[in-house]
């Protein structure tokens, strides 16, 4: 049996990893057995989208979003670029721009069914857009930086209506979405691109964006705990083409940007069929359950799988490997900040320059640790993937399924199978793939009933 035994606050959840605070409310501990037991990834191909030359719709350019609707109806967002954030190589990288991008939409059996979404300025185009997510009702919910909100869609594709964001600019946008099985609503773990009103941040917001108004409705659910950071200090350059106003908003922003230590613990969430989210925010094996919008945690599993300590030897390496990047491509590192002309409004100026312009931030710090985890997410059914490090500091490793009343199901290997980028109906995965020739595909496979 599994022991669980009921603890309160001024237990530390973990006295050698440097853990969030836990809650005032009683919490249960499950601990899960240490010894992996195997899982076979024989997953049943249903079809499969992505071929090197054919029609329009089944040629596909960048893969950036997958998901699917209580139909199982398969969207995928693609296009030839976007606009964002991404944090990749170990060093910052800020690019914001535009794309061109579109959400093709196929049925459970691969069958095309239509494609919405063009680039422009107006009611349901896509100015820069930065996160999606889709509603099981089959509505799609885009966060667009030039529209400086959330553009809605419903199943046929028709543009519904804007909700503005929060704050009024493009910090008020957040990329990050995970829908709400319960309608009306997405989940966000970050607080927009940049922080927006300055200083260094605390924690790591879990919020509830509610899109039944005219402006986006914020509720936090969870306060995930935040790493101690220094502040970067970073300052325009003086050669960056960006309007006067735009250009406060980014220096107040950039004044409080805090650069996150390297191999420092991601905030990894999922969302359960009821609303409820299950996280991890420290270097431990630790998922936390809160019940839906209340917040605290009531529940915690853990394994008896221990981070590695970051040595000398891995501060080396690594820094050798960002220096080879860094010849190699002109990335990587610590100290790149890069930013494409944008516009005031958020979306990119139709006559802007390519031109990037490079930020020169202080060197990094190292994470005392390297984090167990590297990936979650949830399945329709409420089953917890969980993605473990694998042998070396920045590699992928087992996937553990786990529910979410603590039973252990098994491990699947490290080669076994990739962690799906999108979970469906009736044991629906789709996995964003490249084949023999380098050619986007999507694959959907079905789970066994013991892992969905």
């Amino acid at each position: 049996m599994t022991p669980r035994t009921l603890v309160t606050t001024g237990i530390a959840l973990l006295a050698t990893t440097l853990p969030a605070p836990l809650t005032l409310a009683a919490q249960e501990v499950i601990d899960l057995p240490g010894r992996d037991q195997r899982l076979a990834a024989d997953f049943e191909e249903v079809f499969r989208i992505g071929v090197l030359d054919g029609e329009d719709w089944e040629m596909l350019g960048t893969v950036g979003h997958v998901a699917f609707d209580e139909k199982g109806n398969l969207y995928i967002v693609d296009g030839s670029g976007g606009g964002g954030m991404s944090f990749g190589g170990g060093a910052p990288v800020v690019v914001m721009g535009s794309g061109s991008q579109r959400v093709l939409v196929f049925d459970a059996s691969g069958n095309y069914l239509r494609e919405f979404g063009t680039s422009g300025e107006g009611p349901g185009e896509f100015n820069v857009p930065a996160g999606f997510a889709v509603l099981r009702d089959g509505t799609t919910v885009v966060s667009d930086l030039g529209h400086v909100g959330y553009q809605l869609f419903d199943p046929s594709g028709a543009f519904l209506r804007k909700v503005r964001g929060s704050s009024g600019t493009t910090q008020g946008v957040s990329r990050n979405l995970l829908g709400d099985p319960r309608g009306t609503a997405v989940f966000t773990l970050d607080r927009g691109i940049l922080n927006s009103g300055g200083g260094t941040p605390t924690s790591r917001p879990i919020m509830r964006l509610g899109l039944a108004d005219d402006e986006v409705r914020t509720d936090t659910v969870v306060e995930a705990w935040l790493p101690p950071r220094g502040e970067a200090g970073i300052k325009l350059p003086g050669n960056l083409n960006v309007p006067g106003e735009a250009a406060s908003q980014l220096s107040k922003a950039l004044s409080g940007f805090s650069q996150p230590s390297i191999f420092e613990p991601g905030l990894l969430a999922g969302v359960f069929p009821d609303g409820g989210i299950v996280y991890s925010d420290s270097s431990a094996y630790a998922l936390k359950i809160t019940r839906p919008d209340a917040g605290e945690v009531t529940r915690i599993i853990r394994r008896p799988i221990e981070p590695e300590p970051v040595t000398p030897r891995i501060e080396k390496e690594h820094r050798e490997r960002q220096e080879a990047l860094r010849e190699a491509t002109g990335f990587g590192g610590g100290a790149i900040v890069q930013f494409q002309g944008v516009a005031s409004g958020g979306g990119a100026s139709p006559g802007a320059s390519d031109e990037l312009f490079t930020l020169d931030m202080p060197e990094r710090t190292y994470y005392p640790e390297i984090p167990v985890l590297r990936g979650l997410s949830t399945t329709w059914e409420g089953n917890i993937w969980v993605r473990r490090r694998g042998d070396e500091p920045e590699s992928h490793g087992p996937i553990d399924v786990v529910t979410a009343d603590g039973r252990y199901v098994g491990t699947f290997a490290k080669d076994a199978t990739e962690m799906p980028d999108a979970f469906g109906p009736n044991g629906m995965a789709a996995f964003i793939e490249r084949d023999e020739f380098d050619v986007a595909r999507v694959v959907v496979r079905r789970l066994p009933e013991a892992v969905r």
